[in-house]
């Protein structure tokens, strides 16, 4: 399975296992034994490669003190055979909770002096947590060791390795977070906002050869990680990115030394250090000599995501150079202390991005005169308005700050992006499009309406520094209002036909096919409101848009047309794709066909191509790592099913086999259609007669539905009693020779017999067909022929997307429709005429009240009355 399915996997069973303890320590124990089962499949690994046989490995152990110092030197730690995490999984092996106390304490004593800061404590969370498992030796023993066997699915074969570890473990912490709340999230930067924070940074780093990046607040280490991946596209090598990452919390600091070492960096690129940011900065040094070690550090990059308005002590950091320039943060808010920290360990033509709360772009007091000197200074490069609630644990509405230490321009790029999202839980999300059409705005330094503005440094001053996003950006969707005079008088606001002005730059003559002038400010439908669908779809410019926009799909250069391009690239070229790098290729492709077409969106594009790359990715991933056999492979089913009172998998009895990359449904209907219609017909009988069936049970009187052939419920009929009397009065038919009424009770049970009967034998059949069909489709999958494969491939990667992309400009001209229907229907009555109808209908009213009679009483109300609508 890829990456992806094994992560949901995982995180599913490790649901069924979590009982009393809490989602914060639950995370510990899981990440702690998936990052020992890594530390310990590289030492294996490492001496296979070294020639060691099976033999060799289960003789490993201290007593071997030349293997130790070796295996310590390369790796920077050593592992017994004993306490090797294949050992522990061994089904001969005699498991006991002391197996892994021993050898956590093996580990912490065998770490290389070299590598002392990076692997020293790192499995005190885990250690100290184990206590939590269970009262009981015996219990805690029991859930170890069903942890254990639920990690070992994870592969480490040299093909998966890293990404895939680094992958699953990122996956839980994300879902911890999402799940856990606040007390889980707090260190956790959602993928999405570290992802678009990587892209921007990685563009302004691909020129360098070799990078030093630095999270001084580094939580699990995926803001670091991320940016490590998007900077790799360009670099020459990733083993020429350097990783710093600082954190207070002990337990959390551990998280970034795991993540960042089983991402398969090497450990000299990994300097790490447990301590307090804003007190110590960066004095990493060797304890034993600390004034000849000491380095400052000054990076390349800067990410970084602190607790948002933190308390801190700025007593005695006036002389402090971070903060000597700018001035101290509040001792109540230290989001500016973080920002200068970051901004301090920037080199000349290094760049930072930091994720804080909105009060710092215009909060007033000491953030007021650090933020003046900040731009005066010309450090602050953009500010991305993020959407509100993006964050776990924090519904709080935040901004991205981008700064450099040198700059040629003056400006500041203002993005409000606060609109850009999707709703996902409770959360709100961004999409891949939202990612792409903020990083692209930022890196193109764009003005465009309604989402980003250059601004001059003259026109934040004049604003008094002040850089909260609406002074420069309005967001907000417009009110709908009702003009007046239109309202009166009739007529179409040209004010409000404007508002449809992109339509009218690309389709100039369609404007006057649908308006005529009424006044100088006001037009009219010069069609009827029935005939504006036939009249926009039909209109020569509309008709050209469409093919315009069809001819950029099909043949519009040297790659001939995008299904063709995504065939070759993707399907005929599965062995060579670069996963990590061809999505970039994807969208300049994409992009590049979109240059000439006017009305689309190209990030809605961009957001359908996307969607399929996800699917397209993760079968690539099983084609690359297991081989184009991957894809006429076909796997168990396996369901939850109750055995005993207890969740277990089991194979599905229905649908025992699955297409491990092509679906079962896609294979049915491409090459086993006419048996799937056959089943189809069968199916839809069955529907009929459970129609026929109902039909009859309402038709029959409620006298008839009391009898035994019908449920006390009286929602369905007793098919063993429908059996009895059916039998009889078929007997007495035959008896009397008499035959029965249609619409007589007899006749209708005589009649529903034969449904039951029919429906019974149809069921059967339909069964064991289906079974049949599905287990057709599996041998078929398994003999299927590379160009059969290639087919498929084409109707489940491409063929979705390709659907998509065609229905955009149909979709924009529906859009268009609704719109100049909808600017038709607002103004369409006047309020004279509405009056008029009104004024009408009191008089009919009244005329019909004079001929109405009653007594005294009543008399006098429809006297007042009749008044009152004629207005006396």
């Amino acid at each position: 399975m890829n990456k992806q399915q094994l992560a949901a996997k995982i995180w599913e069973s490790a649901n069924q296992m979590r009982s009393k303890i809490e989602a914060n320590d639950y995370k510990d124990f899981i990440l702690g034994f998936i990052f020992y089962k890594y530390v310990s499949d590289q030492l294996v690994s490492f001496v296979k490669e070294q020639g060691m046989t099976e033999d060799d490995i289960k003789a490993l152990s201290e007593d071997d003190p030349e293997t130790l110092e070796y295996v310590k030197k390369e790796l920077g730690y050593f592992i017994s055979y004993d306490n090797l995490f294949s050992t522990w999984v061994d089904p001969k092996a005699d498991f006991d909770e002391s197996n892994v106390r021993d050898a956590l304490s093996a580990f912490a004593r065998l770490i290389h002096p070299n590598h002392k800061k990076l692997f020293e404590g790192i499995f005190t969370t885990l250690e100290t947590g184990l206590s939590k498992l269970g009262e009981s030796a015996g219990k805690r023993t029991k859930a170890i060791s069903d942890l254990l066997h639920l990690i070992k699915s994870i592969p480490m074969d040299s093909k998966l390795g890293y990404d895939v570890l680094g992958y699953i473990y990122e996956y839980l912490i994300e879902k911890f977070a999402s799940n856990a709340g606040k007390k889980a999230g707090e260190f956790y930067t959602p993928h999405e906002v570290s992802l678009l924070m990587s892209e921007i940074t990685a563009h302004e780093l691909k020129h360098k050869d070799k990078i030093k990046i630095y999270d001084p607040t580094s939580g699990s280490g995926s803001l670091l990680i991320n940016i490590g991946c998007s900077v790799a596209k360009y670099a020459k090598s990733k083993d020429d990115i350097q990783y710093f990452a600082q954190e207070l919390k002990e337990p959390t600091y551990n998280l970034t030394r795991m993540n960042l070492i089983m991402r398969g960096i090497k450990p000299n690129n990994i300097t790490t250090r447990n301590g307090d940011t804003l007190e110590d900065d960066w004095p990493y040094f060797d304890e034993s000599d600390p004034l000849a070690t000491y380095e400052p550090l000054y990076v390349d990059a800067v990410v970084s995501n602190p607790p948002y308005s933190q308390s801190w002590d700025p007593s005695f950091k006036d002389s402090d150079p971070r903060y000597s320039r700018f001035g101290l943060a509040p001792k109540t808010k230290a989001d500016f202390a973080f920002l200068l920290h970051d901004l301090y360990h920037l080199k000349p033509d290094g760049i930072m991005t930091i994720v804080l709360p909105h009060g710092v772009l215009f909060r007033g007091g000491e953030e007021g005169k650090i933020r003046e000197q900040l731009i005066e200074q010309n450090h602050i490069d953009a500010i991305i308005g993020l959407p509100a609630n993006i964050f776990f644990g924090t519904g709080i509405p935040t901004v991205i700050i981008v700064l450099k230490q040198e700059r040629q321009n003056t400006d500041v790029l203002i993005v409000d992006a606060s609109k850009h999202f999707v709703k996902e839980g409770k959360n709100n999300k961004l999409q891949a499009s939202d990612i792409k059409r903020i990083t692209d705005v930022v890196i193109n330094r764009e003005s465009n309406d309604k989402f980003s503005k250059v601004v001059s440094k003259k026109t934040i001053c004049d604003n008094g520094y002040n850089l909260n996003i609406p002074r420069y950006v309005d967001s907000s969707a417009e009110a709908e209002s009702w003009d007046l005079h239109a309202t009166m008088l009739g007529g179409i606001p040209n004010s409000e036909i404007d508002s449809l002005q992109n339509y009218w730059q690309a389709l100039p003559q369609l404007h006057a096919a649908l308006f005529k002038p009424k006044s100088a400010a006001y037009s009219e439908l010069s069609v009827t409101k029935e005939s504006v669908n036939t009249t926009i779809s039909q209109h020569p410019q509309v008709l050209e848009f469409i093919t315009t926009y069809n001819q950029a799909f099909s043949t519009v250069n040297e790659k001939g047309g995008y299904d063709d391009y995504l065939n070759t690239t993707l399907i005929q070229g599965w062995q060579t794709v670069n996963r990590n790098q061809i999505e970039a290729d994807l969208s300049e492709e994409l992009f590049s066909r979109l240059v000439p077409i006017a009305l689309v969106d190209k990030y809605q594009a961009y957001q359908y191509q996307n969607n399929q790359w996800q699917i397209i990715s993760a079968d690539l991933e099983m084609m690359q790592t297991e081989s184009f056999a991957a894809t006429k492979q076909v796997d168990a089913n396996m369901v939850i099913k109750k055995k005993a009172g207890k969740d277990t998998e089991v194979q599905d009895p229905n649908t025992p086999w699955k297409g491990h990359i092509l679906p079962f449904d896609l294979v049915l209907k491409t090459l086993l259609n006419e048996e799937l219609q056959a089943l189809a017909t069968q199916e839809t009988r069955l529907s009929e007669i459970a129609s026929a069936l109902e039909e009859t049970l309402d038709s029959l009187s409620e006298e008839d539905k009391g009898q035994d052939t019908v449920k006390e419920s009286k929602d369905g009929f007793v098919n063993a009693e429908v059996g009895k009397a059916a039998k009889a009065f078929l007997k007495e038919q035959k008896d009397s020779k008499v035959k029965f009424e249609q619409e007589s009770y007899e006749a209708k049970i005589i009649a529903a017999n034969k449904l039951i009967n029919e429906e019974k034998a149809l069921k059967k059949a339909v069964k064991e067909a289906a079974m049949a069909l599905h287990l057709k489709t599996k041998n078929t999958i398994e003999s299927l022929t590379d160009e059969q494969v290639n087919e498929l491939l084409h109707l489940k990667w491409i063929e979705p997307l390709s659907r998509e992309l065609d229905a955009i400009p149909s979709n924009l001209i529906r859009q268009l429709t609704l719109q100049v229907q909808a600017l038709a229907d607002k103004y369409a009555t006047t309020y004279s005429q509405v009056a008029s109808e009104i004024k009408s209908t009191e008089q009919e009213l009244a005329e019909m009240m004079d001929e109405l009679t009653g007594n005294e009483f009543d008399q006098q109300g429809l006297v007042e009355l009749t008044n009152l609508l004629k207005g006396e």
